[in-house]
């Protein structure tokens, strides 16, 4: 990456402004201000990661370029969160939705504001983006949202198809540990007294997602899919093919008037630093967006292509992989003009694309599939990408195409229609579309799950009755890849997929009668159809590293219980601010554990420790959470300590039983 240093306008930043809120709560800012520019467009990015050290790093490296290029660059941390005051109850609240309005029209208010606001995020940050968007506040003219959703149900990380993801407790015990920290003392003097009433309020939301198996009120608050037309302002989105939110973007372009997309292969990063690669000139990419629609500039990114994808090629499973090899392609809109369905039926003998027939195809998976997976956000190279899929594959009824003789070019979004039926009142169906080498390595191009109980209605769902057919329609996810000559292309099925999915209570087994596959089969393109602009960004952040981060991921076999279990080991390294000296350090263990020998059985600990120094000052927090299921309920525990020093000085435990509704 390109690190640049010298800008048009020289950089001022004030490390914590006060924004108060209509009910008096002071909201912390970091905001970066292009010298001698005059009253010049924000760009707001507004998050619960604290900016004093969670974002920094990241922070340091895009938000003085924005404001280099004559800009106001501003970092608000929410309400509850980091340096601001109250407390956070919860995700995309309606107070949370509330308070970036507030913020916008604060901002706008500025002398040093021309009054034209956008707002830019990764994640949570591209959720509540495209949650202001939908608020419509007069002052915010364009937005970039990264790595986000439009459907909080069908496409975040707590369900998936009406599926319970694995990753609903991991999540959940990510935030009880970041939202335990206190405030900076440097910038709160009453940072204890706030730490204490943050603890005393903190809320452990696994459970409380988990209770709602249906997409009820509570998802569709906050899921701009609800109503697309509200979203009036124009918008750019980008995503990555190796991330779990890689259907957004398609969603925006089809549905949001003037809306563009970029989707790389990336993880779930900001693209300018983002594996695997080739990464993308985040920050210039942006400038051209906000030049266009903060300041007026007539550079032409409205006539930009609607949906700009890298198209991946065939090459070896790799879950560590730096790059993919693949070509940009440019569509005018999106459904691509230049993709044509084309059906290949499900045949006996395991046959994709035969003569198709009624089928008897039993399907009952056992309960360690899955663990070839990768995770649902991954975050980086570190074996969290998907596998090998050859392993489940073998443990999965199959259906093989045949072996092509010549490229086959994919993009956009399979469908698998199913005709089948179940011995059990709770199942689900996980499909995987892979890339069959002729070494029989299986690269997985795309999935998709759906929760049975949800075959008619994600809202209205219902139990399965044993023996009764039924017809279904699995959509996979995005994709846009490019099979080469000598591959062949496999469906594999599954009732069981950990830990991306949690297990249901029994082991059912589905039986498929008829199936069909249609493809979104594409012209190819065989060069570059749009050029990325290369990453460049600020420098680094002024710190100094007293130990070296360290990660491990690794499949443990307990050879006498046969459980198995996959185990994510992560430690930040001891790291201090050379700025203003605080000194931040984080431990993390997660196990997903599973028996093969018991469907229905499984575990969750999640084990997270933080600590905060400065001098004499230290505190730090540990949060221990875990998740199991029983037959008719989903049971969570949690325990959160906090400690000034060697004192504990708060403690608590949660334990919540939730019944199994749908799941």
């Amino acid at each position: 990456m390109q690190v640049v240093t010298e800008f048009p306008f020289a950089v001022t930043v004030e490390e914590d402004v006060g924004i108060v809120m209509p009910d008096g709560c002071r909201l912390s800012a970091r905001i970066w201000r292009a010298e001698r520019a005059g009253p010049v467009p924000v760009i707001l990015e507004y998050l619960p990661y604290r900016k004093r050290d969670g974002t920094l790093a990241r922070d340091e490296r895009m938000h003085p370029y924005f404001a280099g290029h004559g800009y106001a660059a501003v970092r608000v941390d929410m309400r509850g969160c980091g340096d601001s005051e109250g407390l956070m109850a919860d995700e995309y609240t309606q107070q949370e939705m509330q308070d970036a309005v507030d913020v916008i029209a604060w901002l706008a208010a500025q002398d040093w504001c021309n009054g034209n606001v956008g707002m830019m995020g990764k994640s949570w940050g591209g959720f509540n983006s495209l949650q202001a968007a939908y608020a419509q506040p007069p002052a915010l003219k364009a937005i970039v949202t990264v790595c986000s959703s439009t459907d909080r149900f069908a496409d975040d990380v707590h369900f998936r198809g009406g599926c319970l993801l694995g990753e609903n407790l991991g999540w959940g015990a990510v935030m009880l540990s970041y939202s335990s920290r206190p405030a900076d003392p440097a910038l709160r003097s009453d940072w204890r007294e706030d730490w204490l009433a943050r603890l005393e309020a903190e809320p452990f939301l696994a459970p409380r997602w988990a209770s709602h198996q249906r997409r009820d009120a509570y998802w569709k608050h906050g899921s701009v899919g609800e109503d697309f037309s509200r979203v009036q302002v124009p918008v750019l989105s980008i995503s990555g093919w190796a991330d779990n939110y890689m259907n957004t973007s398609a969603k925006l372009v089809e549905n949001v008037a003037g809306a563009k997309a970029i989707i790389g292969p990336w993880v779930h990063q900001y693209p300018h630093q983002a594996v695997p690669g080739p990464a993308m000139g985040f920050m210039d990419v942006a400038l051209r967006w906000w030049d266009r629609w903060l300041k007026g500039v007539e550079n032409g990114a409205e006539d930009d292509p609607a949906y700009r994808v890298w198209m991946i090629d065939s090459e070896a499973p790799d879950a560590c992989t730096p790059h993919r090899k693949g070509r940009w392609v440019a569509e005018t809109t999106y459904p691509a003009p230049r993709s044509q369905e084309q059906v290949m039926v499900l045949s006996a003998g395991g046959v994709l694309g035969g003569t198709g027939g009624t089928l008897n195809q039993p399907i009952c998976t056992p309960p360690d599939l899955g663990f070839a997976a990768g995770e649902f956000f991954p975050m980086s190279s570190h074996a969290e990408l998907p596998g090998d899929q050859a392993g489940d594959d073998a443990m999965s009824p199959c259906f093989d195409g045949p072996v092509l003789d010549a490229p086959l070019a994919l993009l956009g979004a399979a469908r698998l229609h199913l005709r089948l039926n179940s011995d059990k009142p709770r199942a689900f169906v996980v499909a995987r579309l892979c890339d069959v080498g002729p070494d029989g390595a299986s690269v997985r191009i795309a999935h998709g799950m759906l929760n049975l109980c949800h075959r008619d209605s994600m809202e209205d769902p219902s139990l399965l009755v044993s023996g009764q057919e039924m017809e279904v329609e699995l959509v996979l996810d995005q994709m846009a890849y490019r099979l080469a000559a000598g591959h062949h292309l496999r469906i594999a099925l599954s009732t069981t997929y950990w830990p991306f999915v949690w297990p249901s209570p029994e082991a059912a087994t589905l039986t498929l009668t008829k199936g069909s596959l249609t493809l979104p089969v594409h012209e190819g393109a065989p060069a570059d159809e749009w050029q990325a602009p290369p990453p460049r960004a600020a420098a680094d952040w002024n710190h100094h590293r007293h130990s070296d981060a360290a990660f491990a991921r690794r499949l443990e076999e307990d050879l006498i219980t046969g459980t198995r279990a996959l185990v994510v080991e992560e430690h930040s390294g001891r790291v201090e601010n050379l700025d203003h000296g605080l000194i931040t350090e984080e431990h993390v263990t997660e196990r997903f554990e599973v028996d093969p020998k018991t469907p229905g059985r499984a575990h969750v600990i999640c084990d997270w420790e933080q600590q905060l120094a400065r001098g004499d000052w230290a505190v730090s927090t540990r949060a221990i959470s875990q998740m199991w299921a029983e037959p008719d309920a989903l049971v969570f525990h949690a325990h959160l300590r906090a400690y000034e020093g060697e004192t504990l000085v708060f403690e608590r435990e949660f334990n919540e039983r939730i019944p199994r509704d749908f799941v």
